[in-house]
């Protein structure tokens, strides 16, 4: 290992960064890399039955569950569901957070995302990557040398269209991603499919279960599928066919990075777009925070 990356995974709720990267997380700890996930909210917004107090205690618990499966520290805050806000102390505790860790390389989400609180994460990373080198700005935690590379999730909004730049494949990790997600138990078996309207659909079985999170699933055998036929019939957030529409949509991307043969037979795929409010990514640094 040239060198040892540290990333750090930067999402909302306790479970934004194991649906957006997980695959690229499970690729970073397998190879000896230090992974930090960070949600800003608690999630005690997420379920039809528990109280509050409830659901957020029990994330809690399936956040240290796909910590110790995945090899990664997984950090939650005490923020209510629905009231992450990009102002001035939540951003000053962002950037000791940041700082105390220091990252190479961030990931999050974009700012023109559906949900309020993604949207506010992406701004409090925005807002807070100048001020990590500024060394009066909370001057409790030393500031750091440099920005890190900042790296947005893949998402689907068109208002900018998202514009990928790194394409990594997933599919040597795609099944103990899957397993990641099942630990999240209260979302992906409960509350996702209640607000969807299919409850009723989840098995009781735990391994009927995992592999109705699978579905629909992906045929091994084709070498390519075709872009709208990935995106239908989709159950709850995720399936093997979501999960597979990056490298679906971004196919030259994966022949460019791995080659023709890997690239055109690659199934599974995350992708990534750079902030221009981080460090630049060059081709040089490129291949060390992307050694795969």
């Amino acid at each position: 290992m040239k060198k040892q990356i540290r990333a750090m995974m930067i999402g909302a709720h306790p479970d934004d960064c194991d649906f957006r990267c997980g695959g690229l997380a499970l690729l970073y700890s397998q190879a000896g890399h230090v992974v930090k996930y960070l949600a800003m909210v608690n999630g005690n917004g997420g379920h039809h039955l528990m109280s509050p107090e409830e659901i957020a205690a029990r994330r809690r618990k399936e956040t240290l569950n796909v910590a110790k499966l995945a090899g990664i520290t997984y950090d939650v805050w005490d923020i209510p569901d629905c009231e992450l806000m990009p102002d001035l102390e939540t951003r000053k505790r962002l950037v000791r957070e940041i700082r105390q860790f220091a990252p190479d390389i961030i990931f999050t989400s974009r700012p023109n995302d559906y949900h309020a609180d993604h949207r506010a994460a992406a701004i409090l990373v925005q807002d807070a990557s100048y001020l990590l080198t500024v060394p009066h700005f909370c001057p409790d935690v030393p500031a750091m040398r440099q920005m890190p590379v900042i790296m947005h999730f893949y998402d689907h909004f068109q208002n900018p269209p998202f514009r990928p730049d790194v394409l990594i494949r997933t599919d040597e990790v795609i099944e103990k991603k899957f397993q990641i997600l099942a630990c999240h138990e209260s979302q992906v078996f409960e509350w996702l499919p209640y607000t969807k309207g299919t409850l009723d659909q989840v098995p009781t079985d735990p391994a009927e279960r995992f592999e109705w999170l699978h579905q629909p699933r992906l045929p091994r055998d084709s070498k390519s599928m075709d872009e709208e036929l990935l995106s239908k019939n989709l159950i709850g957030t995720t399936s093997e066919r979501k999960e597979a529409v990056p490298a679906a949509k971004y196919r030259q991307k994966l022949i460019e990075r791995y080659g023709e043969e890997i690239g055109s037979n690659t199934c599974f795929a995350e992708a990534y777009s750079v902030s221009e409010y981080g460090s630049a990514l060059t081709a040089e640094n490129e291949r060390d925070f992307f050694p795969f």
